[in-house]
């Protein structure tokens, strides 16, 4: 993972008129990673906010939904053509509490109109969530000027603003759903890995220890998995038999994935 880059204030882009963008609809990204042995969530929050959100936005009149969760991925990993998928609309009537959101226009502008109750801010949003996988060593990781941005442990996620925690929650079940269909590791694991880094993604995601040896035999069964002639060579970790991913097969998984 490359250093954090600063790139222009969130606070222009959020006074802009709400004309240039949908009314009432956002994104959030529930953005996934691994490393050293920890499946990460990116988040970020305001300086002067004390709740840390999911990276999200506005959609533009101009651009798609989906082009939008793109172009937020995009921003912030400097990621593109990774494996992004809508899972589902959250428009529960209080999914945000309006003393939240008033907090947050309150302690980040100074501008009047921010002040104001009925700034198009604080009116009830509908949020589309999607979520990716990502490669955490390739990402190049960038913020607002007036921002911090990190990546958190899956298990030590906080109490995150609106209904965050419940989209990461419901990301987290539905990846479940379809686990068997995809090779999730394919986006998350460098070209070559040990079976126990792999395993380890799924018990991650499944909440649950599962066998080593019965998980070795069902992965290789499956087809995806291309032995190497190869061990790792990692300080203090006895050399394990790396893998790679056979992309034919993970496409053709990928492939009806995106049927069901």
């Amino acid at each position: 993972m490359q250093n954090n880059k600063t790139f222009s204030g969130s606070g222009d882009l959020l006074l802009k008129n709400r004309n240039e963008f949908l009314p009432g609809i956002s994104v959030d990204n529930v953005i996934f990673g691994y490393h050293d042995g920890k499946i990460k969530i990116l988040l970020n929050k305001f300086i002067s906010f004390n709740k840390w959100m999911l990276p999200g936005g506005f959609i533009y009149t101009s651009e798609s939904v989906n082009g939008a969760a793109i172009r937020i991925l995009k921003e912030r990993t400097g990621l593109e053509d990774v494996f992004l998928k809508q899972f589902h609309t959250f428009g529960d009537i209080n999914r945000t509490s309006l003393d939240e959101n008033m907090d947050l226009l309150n302690k980040h502008f100074t501008d009047s109109e921010a002040r104001n109750k009925n700034h198009w801010l604080i009116q009830r949003y509908v949020s589309i969530g999607y979520y990716a996988f990502v490669d955490y060593s390739r990402t190049s990781i960038k913020c607002y000027d007036d921002e911090d941005i990190q990546w958190s442990d899956l298990d030590k996620i906080p109490a995150l603003y609106s209904d965050h925690n419940k989209i990461i929650q419901t990301a987290i079940r539905e990846i479940c759903k379809y686990i068997a269909y995809i090779p999730i590791g394919y986006e998350l694991l460098p070209e070559k890995f040990t079976m126990s880094d792999l395993r380890l993604i799924y018990e991650a995601f499944l909440g649950e220890k599962l066998d080593r040896r019965n998980f070795q035999r069902k992965m290789l069964s499956m087809g995806h998995l291309n032995k190497l002639d190869e061990k790792s060579e990692k300080r203090g970790v006895k050399p394990a038999v790396l893998f790679s991913f056979n992309k034919e097969k993970y496409t053709e998984g990928i492939t009806k994935f995106l049927k069901i």
